[in-house]
């Protein structure tokens, strides 16, 4: 996947779109990852001796990678990642809207 923990991304399709965030985890097997104030779901909680009352509360749920685009650091505007080899042969993600290495 392109779009790793710690990425700032917006959201382009679904109830959230244009919607700013921050990755918090990803999933690569299910093609997922885990935005952060985005998809929010409503869970009920069970009462336990931690919670006596029990009670409602927001998780956030996991969104497709389709559906959000890696924002770019200089223009912080969305854009695609490519990849480029530098000259000592190191590996490294690229921003396609303005060239800058990520």
């Amino acid at each position: 996947m392109k779009i790793r923990k710690g990425d700032t991304v917006v959201v382009i399709a679904g109830k959230d779109r244009g919607k700013k965030g921050k990755v918090l985890k990803t999933y690569p097997g299910e093609h997922k990852v885990l935005v952060e104030k985005i998809n929010h779901h409503t869970v009920y909680l069970r009462r336990s001796q931690q919670n006596p009352k029990g009670g409602i509360a927001k998780v956030e749920g996991k969104i497709d990678v389709s559906n959000v685009k890696l924002m770019c650091p200089r223009t912080n505007k969305p854009t695609r990642v490519g990849y480029t080899v530098l000259a000592d042969g190191t590996k490294h993600r690229l921003s396609k809207k303005s060239g800058e290495i990520l």
